[in-house]
Parts: C-alpha cells; structure tokens; sequence
C-alpha cells in the first residue's frame, strides 16, 4: 500500500489507497478463471435456449376452441382440438371458442343473476321508436356461435361490441316499421324473427364468421307516462280473450250435442222408415198370396176372408147367439146404452 502523508479519512484506514499493481493482478486472476469456465457456460445457455423453444413449440386446444395457427401475421392452418406443435416464435396461435353459444345483453344489464335475479335498465340502448311514433324500452337477448374463427379474427376487431351494435340497429330497423300493439303482444315473435334476419344478413356482409342462434324478448314496457293505460288495454284484452275461450269452449260443447241429436234422429227416421217398408213389403206379400188363393178358389176364400173379418170385429165386442127358429119370438132389442159404455171402455 502507497501512503500520502497529510491525507487522513479518505480511502481506507489511516488514508491508505489500494495499489493499482495489485488491482490490475486481480482483475487478470479473474479473467483468465472466466475463460476457463466459458465453454460449460456457453453449454447451460444452449441448453436453456433449446428447453424454451421446446416449450415453445407446443401448445393444446381445448375441446372448446379451435386453434388457428399464424405465421409471420397471416393464418396458414386450423388445428382440432388436442396437442399439437408449431414453429416457435415464428408461429403464434390464437385458440377462439367455437362450440361456446355467446350472450348478450341489450337494453338492461344483469347486477345479480340470484336467485333471485337482479338487473338494470340501459335507457340509451333500449328506448326505441315504433312505427305509429310511439316510444317503448326494448330489453333483449341475442346469443350467438362462432362459424368461420379465420373471419371472425382477421376480419372484425372486437366481436362483441359488433355484435351488440349490429344487433341493437337492427331490432331499432324492425320497431321504427312495426305498430306499438304488435310489438307489445302478439306480434313479439315477428319482431324475433325479423330481427334475427336482419343481424344475420349485417354480419354476414361484414365477413364475421358469426351465426346468430337466437334474437329472444326480455320485455317490452310503454313509456311510464301511459303505462298505465297501456295496463288498462292489455287487462281488456285478456279479458276478451277469456270471453273468447269461453264461447269457444260452450261452442264446442254444444256442437257435438246437436250433431249428436240430429243422428239419433236420423238413424230413428231411416229405421223407422226401413220398418214401414219392410211391413208394406209384407203386406203386400200377403195380399198377393190372399189374391191367389182367391182366384183358385173363390167362395171359399170369401168364406175365410168374412170369418177371419167377423173373429176380429166380434172379438173386441159382447155378443148374444140365437140360434135356430128362437129368433122368431123374440123382441129385438139393442142396448145402446151398455153397448156404449162398452165401447167408451174399448175406447180408454
């Protein structure tokens, strides 16, 4: 060590400095020891550089996604899901999912799914204007796929905000041409519909590589200032339709009686029609069979013809026999009275 006199404090001890030989010994000590342990060094690092690029040239796709490969930013294949290797740092892939049904919100926005649910209104996207010019909150739901994942990721820069946009300029298209009474009741699922449509036609011709799977109805309120109206209506017309359910109901009902009674009456009208000409038939089949004896035979079948006639008349009647030359001596005599209470009795 090298000693200035009259310095104290500064360096080290007693104002002693290192000396620069010394210095400049170390320093050679510890170069020559570095090149000795430079080519195991050299070794650890290639060594680390291939276990990095190894891990980098492998990767999974889910059973969810589908792996779309790029190479120096343009998209050379699509891997299925499982493992697979790409060329590391040259290649990159993007993993989107396309077997998930995505969904959106519209017009309201969910706070607390529950049990029980909560949620918000968003009066700037449901607010919408019908075709009478009539003001109603709309809140929706649109789900949707992912069809062509190469469209979807070089072709639109944030999917769902496109989708929602889209969506939102397409239900307001489908209310600004539909009636305020349509979008309130019965013709909701038209809107749906025509809606869906139209958002699939917009994406489609963005090139999106997305599939609307559904455009679904949350609720559909009037404007607060006539909701209370707009209640009144909707009670009337409930309670037409339960008059008509009603009416249609007794119809039904009464219907199938009637149709019931008119073929009782009509199956009674043909047998008793079928029984009127059977009797005729036999009648007249008699009286032929009568009409041949009596032409074989003509007094006789007068005799049994007038039998017959006087068993039936005398049957239903009192009679007195005389018999024989007795007649002669007696009074005739015909009790009207009594014949007339019997025949009054024969009567009832």
């Amino acid at each position: 060590m090298v000693e200035y006199p009259g310095q104290g404090g500064g360096g080290d001890e007693g104002g002693k400095i290192p000396d620069l030989e010394e210095v400049f010994k170390k320093a050679g000590d510890f170069s020559k020891g570095i090149k000795h342990k430079l080519p195991a060094f050299g070794v650890i690092i290639v060594i680390i550089v291939l276990i990095v690029l190894a891990i980098g040239s492998f990767y999974v796709v889910a059973p969810e996604e589908l792996g779309v490969v790029k190479r120096f930013g343009k998209a050379v294949r699509t891997t299925q899901p499982g493992p697979h290797l790409k060329i590391p740092i040259i290649e990159k892939v993007l993993k989107p999912q396309v077997t998930k049904v995505h969904r959106l919100e519209i017009g309201f926005q969910t706070i607390d799914p529950g049990p029980p649910s909560r949620y918000r209104p968003v009066k700037e996207e449901a607010l919408m204007l019908t075709g009478d010019e009539n003001i109603v909150a709309v809140e929706f739901i649109v789900q949707f796929r992912i069809k062509d994942p190469i469209a979807l990721l070089f072709n639109v820069r944030d999917p769902g905000k496109t989708v929602k946009d889209s969506a939102e300029a397409a239900m307001r298209e489908v209310v600004g041409k539909t009636p305020i009474t349509d979008v309130l009741t019965e013709g909701r699922f038209q809107v749906q519909q025509k809606t869906k449509l139209l958002l699939q036609d917009i994406l489609d011709r963005y090139d999106s590589g997305i599939v609307i799977d559904t455009v679904q109805l949350q609720d559909v309120l009037p404007p607060e200032q006539v909701i209370a109206a707009f209640k009144d209506v909707a009670s009337a017309r409930e309670d037409r339709e339960k008059a008509v359910e009603k009416a249609e109901g007794y119809k039904n009902d009464i219907i199938p009686k009637a149709k019931g009674g008119a073929e009782k009456i009509i199956n009674e009208a043909m047998a008793y029609k079928e029984a009127t000409i059977n009797k005729a038939k036999g009648d007249t089949s008699r009286f032929l069979q009568v009409l041949k004896e009596y032409r074989k035979a003509k007094d006789v079948t007068q005799k049994r013809i007038y039998i017959e006639t006087m068993e039936v008349v005398l049957g239903r009647m009192e009679k007195i026999i005389i018999e024989g030359d007795v007649q002669r001596n007696i009074l005739p005599y015909i009790p009207l009275g009594r014949g007339s209470r019997s025949m009054e009795g024969g009567k009832k």
